[in-house]
């Protein structure tokens, strides 16, 4: 995992996610945070997720695509996504977000 995150010394000593993209990964009872950074140019395509996440942009911008809508997240926004909600992520900018991933409680 390339370091290149402004996350503190605490968070980056964290497991690494092994997921598609870069973060640092805290596990709680049917919760998963990630401490995540996005190169720019980053583009995920659109996929779902089996958990409901929300997040919060700590640095520069997600460009994210619900719906056909797209909006635009800055430092201190919040997002949030439902299960299975297609959904598409795009970073201009070097972007850091803390994601948080909910499992359901069904």
């Amino acid at each position: 995992m390339s370091d290149k995150s402004d996350f503190p010394q605490l968070i980056k000593n964290l497991p690494a996610f092994a997921g598609a993209f870069d973060a640092y990964e805290l596990r709680a009872e049917k919760c998963q945070v990630l401490f995540a950074s996005y190169p720019a140019g980053t583009t995920i395509d659109e996929h779902t997720h089996a958990t409901e996440n929300c997040g919060v942009i700590t640095a520069g911008e997600l460009i994210l695509t619900v719906d056909g809508n797209e909006r635009r997240y800055g430092p201190g926004d919040w997002y949030h996504l439902l299960p299975n909600q297609p959904h598409a992520a795009r970073f201009e900018v070097s972007t850091a977000e803390i994601e948080f991933w909910f499992e359901s409680t069904n």
